[in-house]
């Protein structure tokens, strides 16, 4: 390996053996500002991270967003650089998406080649949706208005390096759900007394498969699934209130919406028919992410002046993404880098023995680069 390379995956491993869940990512925040610090990079600490990097007369600024925070997993890989906190682990690759970010903030100090500003955004808690969200309320884009920002996260199960994304929808939204079922409790002797809570939630976990299978169009890509059924029942006794969570996924905005409206209409079908009360709560945690499509062309160009194979117009993801934040303000990209197809860079995101794949931080770096070539150009290179 290079001494770069070298460079970045020490560093990679170091946030790896220290993760921190989201908006606790303290550690991890003084060791990015350090780093920026001591490139050179005027840097904005508050909820997040942002470095500011300008060159040049131009105008024009970008922002390159990575993600800091870990997830409550305990981590079963056996090498060397195994988490050092109970419990929490790096198990979706945010710790190489901090390092690529680094690692192209150290290449455009050093090399330059851009004409305008660059915002490297390092965002707390985006696996609860809560961190660009945070940024945002407080003022990260009133200080630094972007013109455009961008995103990466790895893809395992795709070859190193391998970038796809496409225009319009990209990630799905992201809504919880939880229905609380109230009915009358008794002995489990004698049903016909009371009104059993768990027989109803029952009824209505099936009843809420048909939103997707029967009353959304086929190929919507939505996802209706209970999580979790709990009731106040004990062995003889007959549970009078039954709880209901879950999650829903959707496409499109008119989607969520008609989802959240069928399952109040089930739930209160199922109620009148039985007797009982049921309460509703539907919120949405992530919205829909939209590409533009201007930024995503740009990213077509960028992968393919850094040499990767580039899948263009990409199946739209079903997880969801809290980079759909920043995308509804600023026009967007948010693009896959495949992380390799075997061992534990291929084992799925939040897997308990995933890895980052440590052969990707100079490519993924290497290819911020270009892309912040391509859109702050400098004046000989303008089209």
């Amino acid at each position: 390996m290079s001494a770069f390379h070298d460079k970045l995956t020490a560093l990679r491993q170091d946030f790896h053996r220290n993760p921190e869940v989201g908006f606790q990512e303290e550690r991890t925040k003084q060791a990015i500002a350090a780093h920026l610090e001591n490139l050179g990079i005027e840097v904005q600490t508050g909820v997040g991270v942002v470095g500011i990097l300008r060159a040049g007369s131009g105008n024009r600024a970008i922002g390159l967003r990575a993600d800091m925070d870990a997830l409550p997993i305990t981590e079963t890989s056996r090498h060397s650089y195994t988490s050092q906190t109970k419990g929490v682990m790096h198990a979706c690759g945010h710790d190489g998406h901090m390092t690529m970010l680094l690692g192209a903030a150290e290449r455009l100090v050093e090399d330059g080649g851009f004409d305008g500003t660059v915002a490297f955004i390092f965002q707390p808690n985006e696996e609860l949706g809560l961190g660009a969200q945070a940024m945002i309320q407080e003022g990260v884009l009133e200080r630094i208005p972007l013109d455009e920002i961008y995103a990466i996260h790895n893809l395992p199960g795709a070859p190193v390096g391998e970038i796809s994304t496409r225009a319009g929808l990209i990630c799905s939204s992201e809504s919880l759900f939880e229905i609380t079922i109230t009915g009358q409790g008794g002995h489990a002797s004698m049903p016909q007394v009371g009104v059993d809570a768990i027989t109803v939630g029952a009824e209505l976990v099936l009843a809420l498969q048909t939103i997707v299978a029967r009353k959304l169009a086929p190929g919507a890509g939505a996802v209706v699934s209970v999580t979790e059924f709990s009731t106040d029942g004990q062995r003889n006794v007959l549970p009078g209130q039954a709880v209901l969570k879950g999650d829903a996924r959707a496409r499109a905005p008119e989607d969520r919406a008609r989802i959240e409206h069928l399952m109040r209409q089930i739930s209160a079908g199922v109620a009148a028919a039985h007797g009982v009360t049921i309460d509703v709560e539907f919120r949405t945690e992530f919205v829909e992410t939209i590409n533009a499509r201007t930024p995503t062309e740009a990213v077509y160009r960028a992968g393919g002046a850094a040499g990767l194979s580039v899948i263009q117009d990409r199946t739209p993801m079903s997880f969801s993404e809290d980079f759909a934040h920043f995308a509804t303000a600023v026009p967007a990209c948010f693009l896959l880098l495949g992380n390799g197809m075997d061992g534990p860079n291929g084992q799925p995101l939040h897997a308990s023995d995933y890895d980052f794949n440590d052969a990707l931080l100079p490519i993924g770096a290497n290819f911020w680069v270009q892309l912040v070539k391509d859109r702050l150009p400098v004046e000989k290179d303008r089209l």
